[in-house]
């Protein structure tokens, strides 16, 4: 995968770069600032980030990580909020997309980012996480790295702000209406085992009366019930092309490029090629996380899952969750699999 969101303690992270954030003025901040230090070397990184001077909010500059696990620390200035009106959002956005440019010229493979500025500096937790995800995709569209997003372990789940209330509500309220249309459902099934059980006693009485009778949809003009093929068997009888055949014709249909696909989808491009050559078979997250990256309607996801075998679940948060970003026309798995983060749920790039 490109990206992955980790509960862990930054410090202990394997990356080629890891991402700190830093004080403007040569000096050791408090949290996560002490600890990289310490982890680091104290005078060694204090020694290295003197020679790299004041860094204004939205600069960045690059040390060595010395007793770190990583072999680069990017320290980044971060701007503090204060309002929204002072340009804070677009000094974040360059904060991590100089980080991500120093990652490149280093020739690193993979970088470790906190969520910048929504600490201490009091910058909204949603806010602060589109940023993240908008600069990570529009770096992985052109570029190749291994990008995770760290969260300290004793940090609260919630890191998407309200969007996560937001998909909270909208699963209560699909759950509601999933309740209704059971009741709904049971209701007619009571109805149809009246009116079976009654064609029945007719049959009993008089054959030609009961061949006159409304048998229903599921059973055959002899009364015994019609056999339901397997699922495999239905969709052969309704589509013939393979699974990467459908996925090829959807993307050229949408007018996508490849890797605007695997990259909203938060799949790789060497498994993304495995998967158009029919070398894979998908799971079940795998297709939600294409469906999202074509950006494809409910219907059309519905569709795209009951080709290569699966079905959304009225029981599946998982399923509720992606239900929601793709009916309100968010294509992006990394939110996704934040938004599952704060639910405790597997992301969709896990499967």
């Amino acid at each position: 995968m490109a990206f992955q969101i980790i509960r862990n303690n930054i410090i202990k992270v394997k990356a080629d770069a890891i991402v700190n954030t830093a004080n403007p003025e040569v000096h050791i901040g408090s949290g996560v600032d002490t600890a990289i230090y310490n982890a680091a070397g104290r005078d060694k990184l204090l020694a290295a980030r003197a020679k790299l001077g004041r860094l204004s909010p939205g600069e960045v500059g690059v040390t060595g990580a010395y007793d770190l696990n990583a072999k680069y620390i990017i320290h980044v200035s971060g701007p503090r909020w204060q309002g929204g009106d002072k340009g804070e959002a677009d000094i974040l956005r360059r904060c991590y997309d100089k980080a991500l440019e120093a990652a490149k010229e280093k020739e690193c493979e993979s970088i470790a980012f906190p969520l910048m500025a929504t600490g201490s500096y009091k910058f909204p937790k949603r806010l602060g996480m589109e940023i993240a995800v908008a600069a990570f995709t529009d770096f992985l569209l052109e570029n190749e790295m291994e990008i995770t997003l760290v969260v300290f372990g004793n940090e609260a789940t919630d890191i998407s702000g309200e969007l996560a209330y937001e998909v909270k509500n909208y699963i209560g309220d699909a759950y509601v209406e999933e309740a209704l249309s059971d009741e709904y459902e049971s209701s007619r099934y009571l109805e149809d085992e009246i009116r079976y059980s009654s064609i029945s006693a007719a049959k009993s009485m008089s054959a030609p009366m009961a061949a006159m009778s409304d048998i229903g949809p599921n059973f055959q003009e002899n009364g015994t019930k019609k056999k339901s093929g397997s699922l495999e068997d239905t969709l052969k009888s309704i589509y013939t092309d393979s699974f990467e055949k459908h996925l090829q014709q959807l993307i050229n249909k949408k007018g996508l490029k490849n890797s605007q696909v695997y990259t909203a989808a938060n799949i790789s491009k060497q498994y993304f090629s495995k998967l158009l050559k029919g070398q894979v078979k998908p799971s079940k997250e795998k297709v939600l996380a294409l469906a999202v990256g074509l950006r494809l309607n409910l219907d059309e996801a519905v569709d795209f899952l009951r080709i290569a075998g699966y079905a959304l679940s009225p029981i599946s948060q998982t399923d509720a969750v992606v239900e929601y970003f793709i009916e309100h026309e968010d294509y992006s798995v990394m939110k996704i699999d934040i938004v599952l983060f704060d639910y405790g749920l597997d992301p969709l790039s896990k499967g």
